[in-house]
């Protein structure tokens, strides 16, 4: 079997013909395919810079390894599955966390490469087992519990550390960026959160011109005056020159704190290939666990480095949709101009230098869309909270995740957070369900969205 990177020419390779698509194995010209590929960088771009800036990682490195770590899934799922894979919003939370108790980047990308290592083997194991085994171990109770602890976790970050910063640029780049959100259409609505920290850029930029300096914390327990944007760095930077690397180092208190987060990675991974497949006529069962393995591994490369996690992205779902275009040639463009922008110094630079109060206001809407993924789950899936099998582990496992509760078991070892409360979530839930007794557990739970088109033979290859 080939690698997925031979395309046939679609008609003339220009214009589709009405009603037509463009399918993973097929092109337009160059020229366009190039232009596509673009287009996909641009979808994909704000998400990928906020996640590094977020957690104080290299954004040029992160960029770079998005590109690679696309190269690799393409070649792994041999060019059947269209997609790009740029770096995880989960892990955010993560990094404040291993921040707080004294952890550096080091810590940060050793904890979430461990967690591309889990990744790895729970794809190999939907491979052997079949998808249904997905369903088995996080029913969709599960699933949207933890996603809503992750994202609600991060509710401190923005008030102590990002929001004090500039409370009043936080304000405004808020409203814009909730106005971009519900007002614009189509593409424009997609890249919402990009949009709003350019105008939070250009806000803190005609601030500073306006009214000078602002006194306030800056990184530091005391306020002291400053720049809302210092752009000092961008002219001392190079055009051209490699990314910073660093090595993991693997501490086991930032490693428990990162690993829940590798069932938000597998919903992600499955609703991205079942979204894909129905978009493209071709179930893609028989690739969800090459799909998972693969994010595994590019989540380990680039760890390995010193970049951040990657994930499918559902940004670059709306551009195919839109465009109809399903070629995995356009994305092959997009991992290349990725790769370019990696190796350009001034460019992390300019994104570097992004505000605290710019980050205070998108973070106060981001944070609250991830935790509502989780709501969002149970919504779709027809969870039933009234039930005290559903609502008993999820209630104790959020409140824990959001409110910070810990759980001291020696004096160098401490769960809390976001670990303590996914393993109250899942040990609870499966627990109480093998004691409850049969009328609580006549109405088996649906499967999530991303497993439910799944034969309960079906494996992968």
């Amino acid at each position: 079997m080939g690698l997925g990177v031979r395309w046939t020419l679609h008609g003339d390779g220009r214009t589709p013909a009405p009603g037509a698509v463009v399918r993973p194995d097929e092109r337009l010209s160059w020229p366009r395919t190039a232009g596509l590929g673009a287009q996909h960088v641009v979808a994909m771009f704000g998400a990928s810079f906020v996640a590094p800036v977020l957690m104080g990682l290299d954004p040029n490195l992160a960029i770079m390894m998005s590109g690679v770590a696309t190269m690799l899934f393409l070649l792994a799922t041999r060019g059947r599955v269209p997609s790009y894979l740029g770096c995880s919003l989960s892990f955010v939370g993560v990094a404040a966390v291993i921040r707080a108790q004294g952890g550096g980047s080091a810590a940060i990308t050793g904890a979430i490469l461990v967690v591309g290592a889990v990744l790895l083997l729970s794809g190999l194991a939907v491979q052997r087992f079949g998808a249904r085994i997905i369903h088995a171990v996080m029913p969709p109770v599960v699933t949207g519990a933890v996603v809503m602890l992750i994202g609600f976790n991060l509710a401190p970050v923005t008030a102590s550390t990002y929001w004090p910063t500039d409370q009043w640029t936080a304000l405004l780049t808020m409203l814009f960026t909730g106005l971009a959100v519900v007002c614009l259409r189509g593409f424009w609505s997609r890249i919402a959160i990009f949009l709003g920290l350019v105008f939070g850029y250009l806000l803190s930029w005609a601030l500073d011109r306006v009214f000078g300096k602002i006194h306030s914390v800056n990184g530091g327990p005391e306020a002291v005056d400053h720049w809302r944007l210092d752009l000092s760095a961008v002219g001392r930077a190079d055009w051209i020159g490699l990314p910073d690397l660093h090595a993991p180092a693997f501490e086991w208190s930032a490693i428990l704190v990162a690993l829940p987060v590798v069932i938000a990675l597998i919903a992600e991974n499955a609703g991205h290939v079942k979204a894909v497949g129905e978009m493209i006529g071709d179930p893609l069962d028989d690739k969800l666990g090459t799909a998972i393995s693969a994010d595994g591994v590019a989540t380990v490369l680039s760890t390995s480095v010193g970049g951040p996690a990657t994930t499918t992205y559902s940004e670059n779902i709306g551009v195919m949709a839109a465009t109809r275009v399903y070629s995995t040639a356009a994305y092959w463009a997009a991992a290349c101009f990725a790769l370019l922008f990696g190796l350009c110094p001034k460019f992390g630079a300019v994104v570097a230098a992004i505000p605290g109060g710019v980050l205070g206001g998108i973070t106060v809407i981001l944070y609250g869309m991830i935790g509502l993924l989780g709501a969002q789950i149970w919504v779709h899936n027809k969870v039933d909270l009234r039930n005290p099998l559903n609502l008993v582990p999820v209630a104790a496992g959020v409140i824990i995740g959001v409110g910070g509760v810990s759980l001291k078991i020696s004096d160098n070892f401490e769960l809390g957070g976001i670990a303590l409360g996914t393993i109250v979530v899942i040990t609870g839930y499966h627990v109480l369900r093998a004691l409850a007794p049969a009328h609580l557990k006549q109405q088996e739970p649906l499967l999530d969205s991303g497993t439910s088109a799944y034969d309960k033979g079906a494996a992968g290859s």
